[in-house]
């Protein structure tokens, strides 16, 4: 550098009003702050004559000014009455979410140690079911202007859950035969001596129909369903119905004897699976405890009481022409009165008031 240059420079540090003035920058703080009051500001103090660099330092020439970040002016504040109604409204909402929140167990919370139950998909996997069973839905009268009749469905129906007890077979296979029996039934119309056939094996028929014709009528169900035999079933909904209300034995046994009973009933075929599960158990419980259906099992089911009412009705319809005598299909209360399943058919509750009231709308108008 120049001599000239050198005491430039020296003049322009002792003289610093005469050199131009850096424009002034907002606090950090200022320019990115949550709060709606003014920013910061720094107070100023007394100014220090910057020191004279000695001769062995060369002065650095100012560097360029950073660009000031220019943020719009914060909205004026909102009136005062204004606020308060907004603030008070958001108040309610929260102290109403809670409330709802506190009801609700999560009843899969204690279930981390027990693989089995997969308690980190269980809530997704119902959710499925219930798409899944929306899919592959029975509709409502689906038989009408066929040859067979509903009474001829319900005579196949009893003959199965006998035999389903005489094999000692599993629950879920009586529930799926019947499902298939009705996902088959509405695509494809049978004449009066083929419905046998249709839930039908050779051994037990006394050879009433050959291998090959069962083998031929089973590919035709399976052709029919495009090999979709996965409905869900209402033991699968229950069983996670009585998880939920934490039910008993028998609480659980006597729901299971109400949803059994529908099986013959051709007026409930449309009813979802998880319909029948969850009105089975409403009825049992409120039978049995006296207990209404509660948030947690609403919220659980996806259903409530008044949704669930007039499937409850039929259901208590079924009780008293089974319990009277007015229907001949007595294989599911017979079933049920064994020791083996608590002789749950057998108790007083089901001659109650209560199923004489529920089933006395349906009853009058048949």
């Amino acid at each position: 550098m120049s001599s000239v240059e050198v005491r430039s420079a020296l003049l322009a540090a002792n003289n610093p009003s005469k050199t131009a003035k850096p424009t002034q920058r907002r606090a950090a703080l200022g320019e990115i702050t949550n709060c709606n009051g003014p920013a910061a500001i720094p107070k100023k103090g007394p100014s220090k004559a910057p020191s004279k660099p000695s001769g062995l330092q060369k002065a650095k020439p100012p560097g360029p000014v950073a660009p000031v970040l220019q943020v719009p002016a914060d909205p004026p504040p909102a009136a005062p009455e204004e606020a308060d109604v907004s603030m008070k409204v958001e108040e309610e909402l929260c102290q109403a979410f809670s409330e709802t929140l506190l009801t609700i167990q999560d009843v899969d919370e204690q279930d981390a140690d027990q693989p089995q139950l997969c308690s980190e998909y269980v809530k997704d996997i119902y959710k499925y079911l219930h798409m899944l069973e929306i899919q592959q839905a029975v509709r409502a009268n689906y038989m009408q202007g066929y040859e067979i009749t509903e009474r001829m469905r319900a005579l196949l129906i009893d003959w199965l859950v006998q035999v389903h007890a005489r094999f000692q077979l599993l629950q879920e296979t009586l529930y799926l035969t019947v499902a298939i029996l009705d996902r088959f039934l509405q695509v494809q119309p049978v004449s009066r001596r083929k419905l046998q056939l249709v839930g039908d094996f050779a051994y037990i028929t006394d050879n009433a129909f050959t291998k090959s014709q069962i083998l031929e009528m089973e590919q035709l169900v399976l052709r029919s369903l495009n090999f979709q035999l996965g409905r869900p079933l209402p033991l699968h909904f229950l069983r996670r119905a009585s998880k939920v209300a934490n039910s008993d034995t028998e609480r659980h046994t006597l729901a299971k004897y109400l949803m059994e009973l529908t099986l013959l009933d051709y007026s409930m075929v449309h009813y979802r699976p998880s319909e029948i599960a969850a009105a089975s158990l409403c009825l049992s419980q409120l039978l049995l405890d006296g207990l209404p259906w509660s948030p947690t099992q609403q919220h659980y089911s996806t259903y409530d009481e008044v949704h669930l009412k007039p499937i409850v009705q039929h259901i208590a319809k079924n009780v008293v022409m089974v319990n009277e005598g007015k229907t001949k299909f007595q294989a599911v209360r017979n079933k049920y009165s064994s020791s083996k399943l608590m002789k749950i058919s057998l108790i007083p509750q089901l001659k109650s008031l209560i199923i004489e009231n529920l089933a006395a709308a349906l009853l009058s108008n048949p």
